[in-house]
């Protein structure tokens, strides 16, 4: 049987040149879930505060190229951090950097080229958000050393991952203010429990190798666990919206995405690899859920 991998050769990556293909690999082009859930937390903050549509999807084309692009740098510096453990992790193995398709040289100067496009997108919003843009560089580098030092680099990846809502809070409405920081913890919530679903897929290498994950530290008691997260995203996703004066019906569009949550966890097998990620990818679905609530309220 071939080793298990969610490494894609098919869809964009089939129809690269051979020499870039690699690179591709290397920023996930072949995986867009990542990309998708760095968006999300954004359309959340454009749908609750952005003063129209025309300003809201502008920030949400910035935003969407934005994560494709800082997404990829994020993978690079990850995989840089990890090629030696990838090598001994299944899933992990054939990624460039582990499997020498890429090297670390290359993959420097790879990642100053996605940086470089990220700082051309990052210059087209407001100054606060620039510099909160900026901000972002330190838990990214920092994540791919949290998984060695603690038991919850889930976490750190909340920081990483939501940060696109108080970023787009400021791109929208220039400011921070209580509705923000709401969402900020409804999606640093929202990402503890997809990410520790994707974990599952790791647990028995990650064990072998020494690297700690919420998902070892959990066990069985996981669903039990993504039933507080996901509960606690919707309940603060409900006080970001009333916070914000949303039109009370968006508290209606919270059930789509609560359904979801606990579809997901009834549906859980944490010793099912493929299903796990099958759940993971699924979080796509419940954050447009969750943008099309917060739309809701402004009708």
């Amino acid at each position: 049987m071939a080793p298990y991998t969610d490494i894609r050769r098919d869809g964009l990556a089939g129809w690269l040149p051979a020499a870039l293909v690699p690179y591709a690999l290397l920023m996930r082009l072949d995986r867009p879930i990542g990309s998708w859930l760095l968006f999300l937390p954004g359309p959340w903050a454009f749908a609750t505060a952005a003063p129209d549509w025309a300003r809201g999807l502008w920030l949400a084309f910035l935003f969407g190229v934005g994560s494709v692009v800082m997404r990829g740098a994020g993978c690079v510096v990850n995989d840089l951090w990890d090629r030696d453990l990838d090598r001994r992790v299944e899933r992990t193995a054939g990624r460039p950097l582990a499997s020498g398709a890429v090297t670390p040289r290359g993959a420097l100067v790879f990642l100053a080229g996605l940086l470089l496009i990220g700082l051309a997108i990052l210059l087209q919003l407001p100054p606060a958000a620039i510099w909160l843009g900026v901000a972002s560089l330190i838990p990214i580098a920092l994540y791919p050393l949290a998984k060695r030092v603690t038991d919850w680099p889930q976490a750190v990846l909340g920081i990483v991952f939501s940060w696109a809502a108080p970023m787009g809070w400021v791109a929208a409405t220039g400011g921070l203010d209580g509705p923000a920081f709401l969402l900020w913890a409804a999606g640093f919530c929202w990402i503890l429990g997809y990410d520790t679903i994707y974990a599952h897929q790791d647990r028995e290498d990650d064990a072998l190798v020494g690297i700690r994950s919420s998902a070892l530290a959990l066990g069985e008691a996981t669903p039990l666990f993504l039933g507080i997260a996901f509960g606690a995203t919707i309940g603060l996703l409900a006080a970001a919206g009333l916070a914000a004066g949303l039109n009370p019906l968006f508290l209606v569009g919270l059930l789509a995405p609560a359904l979801h949550f606990s579809w997901q966890v009834r549906r859980l097998d944490i010793h099912d690899p493929g299903l796990c990620l099958r759940l993971f990818k699924s979080n796509r679905d419940a954050g447009l859920l969750i943008a099309a609530a917060l739309l809701l309220g402004r009708i």
